[in-house]
């Protein structure tokens, strides 16, 4: 009877043991929350932005991005208006109101200074998506919340116009950026946005993902490798160009 107490009391005592030992185990290999990246330097694509236009800063937690533009593109189209400096003619565009005379083009957004890449894809909306290297917004796809083909007519050389309020690129913004690798902008989850073709090898890439992203070096990374987006190289629809982005983010 006494052997079968020890017996009991052992088992008991093992088994109190490891559940201690699972309760630690479980304690260690749970998620850690990781805190936002601090920055002190911009990146150095920041370095291609239309200084005129915009004013690019890291916010007092060093873990964004701060990007106010006057939304005025530093290039030529039809919507600056006859008479502007920039102006040019442009006779089949369907034209919405000229740039100076919307009175509504300055935008202000907030973007991470490092992209965090871990959390799910996010569906971009209507209305400011970006904000390119001239200053003036990327849009997505739709116009108006409908297919961006009912607003075809109206898109300038480089693929804007504008509606609501601000000038905006839908499509290849071929004024500064034209079957390249030139840095098109910055997109609201702080990663950046190249024309249709890689730096890294001079050539279309050939393992873009669903957002027409991938990871390699670029002109601004020197020589390390990092995420970005590219124009895709898909004639888009009945535009006779490409999108700029559709999205989704990766970035959120």
């Amino acid at each position: 009877m006494k052997n079968l107490f020890k017996l009991m009391l052992l088992m008991l005592t093992v088994f109190t043991l490891n559940i201690a030992c699972t309760s630690d185990d479980d304690s260690s290999s749970a998620t850690t929350v990781t805190e936002d990246e601090v920055v002190t330097e911009l990146h150095a694509a920041y370095s291609a932005f239309n200084t005129d236009a915009t004013t690019i800063y890291i916010d007092e937690t060093g873990t964004n991005v701060v990007i106010e533009t006057t939304g005025l593109p530093n290039h030529q189209t039809v919507y600056w208006g006859e008479g502007h400096p920039l102006y040019i003619e442009e006779p089949d565009v369907e034209l919405t109101p000229s740039i100076m005379s919307s009175n509504n083009n300055a935008v202000t957004i907030t973007v991470d200074a490092t992209p965090n890449l871990t959390g799910s894809t996010v569906s971009t909306t209507f209305n400011t998506i970006g904000i390119a290297v001239s200053g003036a917004s990327i849009f997505n796809d739709q116009e108006g919340g409908g297919p961006l083909n009912q607003a075809a007519a109206s898109l300038d050389f480089t693929g804007a116009h504008i509606g609501p309020g601000v000038y905006h690129y839908h499509l290849e913004p071929k004024a500064f950026s034209n079957d390249d690798d030139a840095l098109i902008g910055v997109l609201l989850d702080g990663v950046f946005l190249y024309g249709r073709k890689c730096s890294a090898t001079g050539s279309y890439p050939e393992d873009l993902d669903v957002s027409g992203g991938h990871t390699s070096t670029t002109q601004y990374t020197d020589g390390e490798e990092e995420y970005h987006y590219h124009i895709i190289n898909e004639v888009y629809s009945n535009t006779g160009s490409y999108l700029a982005f559709a999205g989704p983010y990766q970035g959120y």
